[in-house]
């Protein structure tokens, strides 16, 4: 009897752990999420408090995501001869040292290098712990459990976004990023206390991770991030705008609409992560279009409030379940270099963000109004999926495993 019960313990206790390290692993996401998204809600205060002009306030969201795009493959590249877990550490100490240097930055210059610092370890802390989730769970796993590690920073915009800006706007804007550095404290404890430790790889090197680069596949599924996923932010940045004016709802309703929007966005990160698992491309191949319709439907919908609110979670959960899609995705097409390729990814999804808020910025000059970012983010998603299937074509002639 003795011996029956022994074997489910360990199973237990295996599962258990499974899953401590995946929400250790998580929590830097919702780290990341909370530093990254809370700006925007809280960028009037910055502008008062630093004396700045609004553009000048963007710079500041903008410089953070310059330092993502820089950060992912500098980062991955000089750890790759690091055992992923101490890389995870590193990456979470520097991620909480940086929005400390942000609380104290004195000036408009100094606060902009701390954002752009800040932003550096974001793509590779993302890349590694995906690559870690990948490497505890059996093969036809993966989807899920790098979509619990982006399940963080899904949630973040559900929980972590709201409850940062309210603090900041009652307490004081500052408080954001001794919030996020507390956060970021308490990750690298739950890392290193939970996930398992795992040698380098013997001929892990930066060469190696650079090798990555010349895939040609690589290059098409972060085009797909950057083409496909540019019309999620081109909605999401100019949503306040229209639930306001398109909509007609109050100001005071913004942060529900946001929070159902993050809600989206959860709902759809796990079912992506669940759907990934039986077919990684045939994921590609289906949420491309249902973001393109989404996005149409959405620029009907908003013009009345309730059809509207149906739309917002509706868009931010097809956008959301394209992600661990991509991020598989990679890993397959670079099996040798998975940290890099990875951490790529959020790289591509950064210049999605400043693609999809140009060009929305861009149609709304025009005079073409508040919904026709929602229309050219269809768009973008029909070219994405165009770039998806020259991908599948080129991979059926010559096999990734080739």
């Amino acid at each position: 009897m003795t011996q029956t019960k022994a074997p489910a313990a360990a199973a237990k206790r295996g599962t258990r752990h499974l899953a401590l390290a995946i929400f250790a692993l998580a929590m830097g996401g919702f780290a990341i999420g909370t530093t990254e998204f809370a700006m925007m809600g809280l960028l009037k205060e910055i502008e008062h408090g630093l004396r700045i002009s609004t553009p000048e306030a963007g710079n500041l969201i903008s410089a953070y995501a310059l330092g993502v795009v820089v950060g992912a493959p500098v980062f991955a590249a000089l750890g790759a001869r690091l055992p992923r877990k101490n890389l995870a550490l590193g990456l979470m100490l520097f991620l909480s040292v940086a929005n400390l240097t942000s609380f104290i930055a004195p000036d408009y210059g100094t606060m902009l290098l701390s954002r752009f610092a800040s932003g550096l370890p974001h793509g590779a802390f993302f890349g590694v712990a995906a690559v870690i989730a990948a490497s505890l769970v059996a093969p036809t796993k993966r989807g899920w459990a790098i979509s619990m590690v982006m399940a963080g920073l899904t949630v973040a915009n559900v929980i972590g976004v709201p409850a940062a800006t309210w603090m900041g706007q009652a307490f004081g804007w500052r408080l954001l990023f001794v919030v996020v550095g507390v956060i970021g404290a308490l990750t690298t404890a739950l890392i290193w206390k939970f996930v398992p430790f795992e040698a380098a790889h013997p001929g892990a090197s930066i060469r190696r991770e650079l090798g990555a680069l010349r895939r040609g596949q690589v290059w098409f599924a972060l085009l797909i991030g950057i083409i496909g996923f540019g019309g999620f932010f081109a909605t999401y940045t100019y949503i306040a705008h229209t639930m306001t004016f398109v909509a007609g709802m109050p100001e005071a309703m913004v942060p529900l609409v946001v929070a159902l929007y993050g809600l989206g966005m959860v709902a759809g990160n796990i079912l992506g992560g669940r759907i990934a698992d039986k077919s990684v491309m045939g994921t590609i191949y289906r949420v491309l279009p249902a973001i393109a319709l989404a996005l149409v439907v959405y620029a009907v919908a908003a013009h009345w409030a309730w059809s509207a609110l149906i739309m917002v979670f509706v868009v931010g959960g097809t956008g959301s379940m394209l992600v661990p899609a991509l991020q598989t995705r990679l890993l397959d097409a670079s099996p040798d270099a998975p940290s890099l390729a990875s951490s790529l990814n959020h790289s591509a999804l950064n210049v999605a963000n400043a693609l999809g808020a140009f060009l929305g910025g861009v149609v709304i000059a025009w005079g073409w109004g508040y919904v026709a970012p929602a229309l050219v983010g269809a768009v973008l998603a029909v070219l994405g999926l165009g770039v998806a299937a020259l991908s599948g074509l080129l991979e059926r002639r010559r096999p990734l495993t080739a």
